[in-house]
């Protein structure tokens, strides 16, 4: 029998799994009051309707799963931002609000971001449970990016980079 090959939760958690784990909490709770606000913001009804998925699908479910393992090892919290009231979309002035494609491409970018975030997570982690958490996170990044993708194909919203027609002949 090897080193940490009992049961995983009872292994202790190695500093870069609490510093991972600690971060994206961190992370999570702060993105949680981003998407508040993304979503007065939002004009589209779909687009709303996403990003109250997202947070209730998503980051609710990060947040729980990371303060459990945290609090399960002893780890202090970090402090969560206060949530972000309601608001009208039209008592927003026309200059200071986020548009809904620019909307869209935050959460692309966010969610690119986090596939990352994920992935370096999974590298560092010894502990399976951990590992299996964090790529449970990326699966479901993964399925999300793909929803916003493909509301932003419909709506006209994605802005292709210039898309390669002819392939060069061989010069050799």
């Amino acid at each position: 029998m090897g080193i940490l090959s009992g049961n995983p939760v009872k292994e202790p958690l190695h500093y870069g799994e609490v510093f991972e784990i600690f971060t994206y909490l961190q992370a999570a709770q702060s993105s949680k009051v981003y998407y508040q606000v993304l979503s007065n913001h939002a004009g589209d009804q779909d687009l709303k309707n996403l990003i109250e998925d997202i947070m209730k699908g998503k980051i609710a479910t990060e947040i729980n799963q990371t303060q459990e393992v945290l609090k399960a090892n002893g780890i202090a919290l970090p402090p969560a931002p206060p949530e972000r009231p309601h608001a009208d979309l039209e008592s927003i002035p026309v200059g200071a609000r986020i548009n809904d494609p620019e909307i869209a491409m935050i959460i692309q970018a966010g969610l690119a971001a986090n596939l990352v975030v994920c992935s370096r997570a999974m590298g560092v982690s010894i502990r399976e449970d951990i590992g299996l958490m964090f790529g449970q996170f990326h699966a479901t990044t993964v399925i999300y990016a793909g929803k916003i993708l493909q509301l932003s194909k419909e709506k006209g919203w994605l802005v292709p980079p210039p898309l390669h027609q002819k392939v060069p002949e061989y010069v050799g």
